[in-house]
């Protein structure tokens, strides 16, 4: 479903990525990892189209991507959810996941994939109201990956969902992950917590210095301690 392939991307004079190749098939969760500053968030945003120099090949579904501005690969069915979350402060839960539609082709449905949403979400399902800054991190969380889900995306990928979240809220953030695989979302993850990421992923690749160094499926990499420790270990 989506091929990387010879990726370069600079921030400034910066040579951040460095021949990064990554493919995801349909229906995996793949997952990136590796120590902080080894390149994973700038793999991500530069599939999304967010970063201003990159060279090399991203296709998805057969679609080169390189040099389409964000807003085109999302129409190709790319979601991305920040590390950041970028929720809405001062809007409620309900014109928080209206964001995600406003670019959508099926708007005139926003109604029915809200509530459709919400029935993934049972937290949120309860809080459409709430205003959003009101909730906790990782209801926050799960708002940000629904508001990128309910375009009905074909590929979502996830930066660090886990970070500053308490740990009941990370296993059923993680819980539902396996859902939406089950429902046919395809998933690439960056995420802190190698151990728990490998325990949903098919496979998965470790980046060190903007390179990949080692790709294994994600239970012969939760298997080989000597590779986390030397390029997972914070």
């Amino acid at each position: 479903m989506l091929s990387i392939k010879g990726l370069n991307a600079w921030y400034g004079s910066s040579h951040v990525l460095q021949g990064v190749d990554i493919e995801v098939g349909e229906g995996e969760i793949v997952c990136l990892i590796g120590r902080n500053g080894a390149g994973k968030t700038t793999t991500l945003k530069s599939v999304m189209g967010l970063v201003d120099k990159t060279t090399g090949s991203v296709t998805f579904e057969g679609k080169e991507l390189l040099g389409e501005p964000a807003h085109v690969r999302f129409h190709h069915g790319l979601a991305y959810v920040p590390e950041e979350r970028r929720i809405v402060a001062g809007l409620d839960v309900r014109d928080n996941l209206r964001l995600g539609l406003l670019a959508s082709r099926d708007k005139a449905r926003e109604k029915e994939l809200i509530a459709e949403t919400a029935k993934i979400f049972p937290r949120l399902a309860e809080r459409l109201d709430q205003t959003a800054i009101t909730m906790s991190g990782g209801e926050q969380q799960m708002l940000a990956i629904a508001r990128a889900l309910i375009s009905s995306p074909r590929l979502v990928m996830l930066d660090e969902p886990s970070e500053g979240i308490m740990p009941v809220l990370v296993d059923e953030m993680f819980e539902l992950f396996r859902d939406l695989k089950g429902r046919g979302v395809t998933i690439l993850l960056v995420e802190q917590n190698v151990e728990l990421a490998l325990g949903i992923a098919d496979r998965a690749y470790v980046i060190d210095q903007g390179e990949i160094v080692h790709q294994a499926t994600a239970a012969a990499l939760l298997a080989d301690a000597e590779i986390q420790e030397r390029y997972c270990a914070v």
